[in-house]
């Protein structure tokens, strides 16, 4: 390996950031949409619902990513189309 050699380089943000949640993965702890209601709400289950698909500002995408970390079960994540 040369010091060139972009190889450990971070993935790519290209493209438009969305929330995913991984309903297998989510328990119903209520942390993220109590943490970031202005992009998550639940349904009459507890579970997540994701209000805003694409994530189109600095402040959803900084919502999304507290969401995401507040979630015990690790179930959020930020994926980039």
């Amino acid at each position: 390996m040369t010091l060139h050699d972009n190889s450990f380089a971070p993935p790519s943000r290209a493209g438009v950031p969305r929330l995913v949640v991984d309903r297998s993965a989510c328990a119903g702890h209520g942390l993220c949409y109590g943490r970031s209601p202005q992009i998550l709400d639940c349904d009459d289950a507890g579970d997540p619902v994701v209000l805003k698909a694409l994530l189109s500002t600095d402040q959803e995408i900084a919502a999304a990513e507290a969401a995401a970390l507040v979630c015990p079960e690790r179930a959020l994540s930020i994926e980039f189309n």
